[in-house]
């Protein structure tokens, strides 16, 4: 089996409502078992990072966490719950979600996302979280599909 390229979107949330964080989770998940794509890390420096800091979760608590009880999604938010003391501040959690869907790539990332993906760049897609989605559609695309 070749190693698995992560396709949820970091604009989909769970339950909890982050967004982000249900790609964060498979992404940690697939890195912690030695099974994620190359191209990706298991928690990077970008929307990773972001989510956890918009959460004051640690980075080594949540690896850790990952790591050692391989979690379902379901018991990763409620980690996150024990960690927060059983809520999450509303506000922050809105705060964040609005910097992951008002994440802008640079022109160069966009234009490198959509010529890899077969598209123009006519300008309509900017976004960053529809950006990623294209890469990661053609990745897997290109790995799994030919």
């Amino acid at each position: 089996m070749s190693n698995i390229v992560p396709t949820i979107s970091s604009g989909t949330a769970g339950p909890l409502g982050v967004l982000h964080l249900p790609r964060l989770w498979l992404k940690a998940s697939l890195g912690a078992a030695g099974k994620l794509h190359s191209d990706y890390p298991a928690i990077g420096a970008g929307y990773d990072q972001m989510v956890l800091d918009g959460l004051g979760i640690d980075k080594g608590d949540f690896e850790s966490f990952i790591a050692h009880s391989k979690p379902s999604y379901i018991e990763c938010e409620n980690w996150i719950l024990q960690q927060k003391g059983g809520s999450l501040d509303q506000d922050a959690v809105n705060e964040l979600n609005a910097a992951i869907s008002g994440y802008i790539h640079d022109d160069d990332t966009r234009s490198e996302i959509l010529d890899a993906a077969g598209r123009e760049d006519d300008g309509t897609i900017n976004d960053a979280v529809n950006l990623n989605n294209l890469d990661d559609w053609a990745i897997f695309h290109a790995q799994e599909l030919k």
